[in-house]
């Protein structure tokens, strides 16, 4: 067992357990013009949404997933795999979708959303546990109760607020995966149309993306919280 292996394991059990998560932690790596994909990790049969990867490696799936695997190139080209397509860039395609009122209005969403800055041949989703690397990004979905306690985790020692951003598209893209990685923080989402169509995100879930270096600091404050502040908590549901 390889040291990121090990590490992952025990920290992916100890947020599961104090946290009381529904599903396993993802892990995810965006692997770099130039840089070797991971060994181990199998390409899917079928091609598939990175959405639809996050959500399935939540369930224990890994998958290594070149440009080839990825079947949304809208995530794809959020994620440094690819130029943005036009349509997605105008705002066309997802204004045929019914959300915004207008093109500009479209247009300005995707504008404000965060991208790789840099350029990628794929990616590999796996669940924490069973990542034989240190994560670029850790993806939780579940309720907000659950998600809430990262709020705290990442205040604790230097305290102020944390701040998201979302939109009605590109949950696990944008807003879970490239947001984090970008800014260096936490980021929620309430998940998008392209997620409640495409996978089994149920509908008291949400999405909640973090650096993956941030896991490795927050063992210690977890702990505490599990026997002095979760305790007066009203946690059921």
């Amino acid at each position: 067992m390889t040291a990121f292996l090990e590490k992952n394991g025990k920290i992916s059990k100890k947020f599961k357990e104090i946290l009381m998560l529904r599903h396993e932690p993802v892990a995810v790596k965006l692997v770099k013009e130039g840089e070797e994909f991971p060994a181990g990790y199998p390409i899917p049969e079928k091609q598939m949404s990175y959405c639809q990867a996050v959500m399935q490696a939540r369930h224990g799936n890994a998958f290594m997933m070149p440009l080839s695997a990825h079947v949304c190139n809208v995530g794809a080209s959020s994620l440094g795999m690819m130029p943005r397509p036009e349509k997605v860039a105008s705002g066309e395609f997802h204004f045929m979708m019914g959300i915004y009122e207008t093109l500009d209005a479209t247009k300005k969403m995707i504008d404000e959303g965060a991208s790789v800055s840099f350029r990628t041949k794929g990616t590999v989703v796996c669940p924490l546990k069973d990542a034989d690397f240190e994560p670029d990004v850790v993806i939780f979905t579940d309720i907000p109760e659950r998600i809430y306690w990262f709020a705290p985790l990442f205040t604790s020692e230097k305290g102020g607020r944390t701040h998201y951003t979302t939109a009605p598209f590109q949950a696990a893209c944008v807003d879970a995966t490239a947001t984090p990685l970008m800014t260096c923080g936490p980021n929620i989402s309430l998940g998008c149309m392209g997620c409640r169509k495409r996978t089994d995100l149920k509908t008291d879930e949400v999405i909640l993306g973090i650096p993956g270096k941030a896991i490795y600091g927050m063992e210690k404050t977890l702990e505490r919280y599990a026997e002095d502040v979760m305790p007066k908590a009203n946690r059921t549901g």
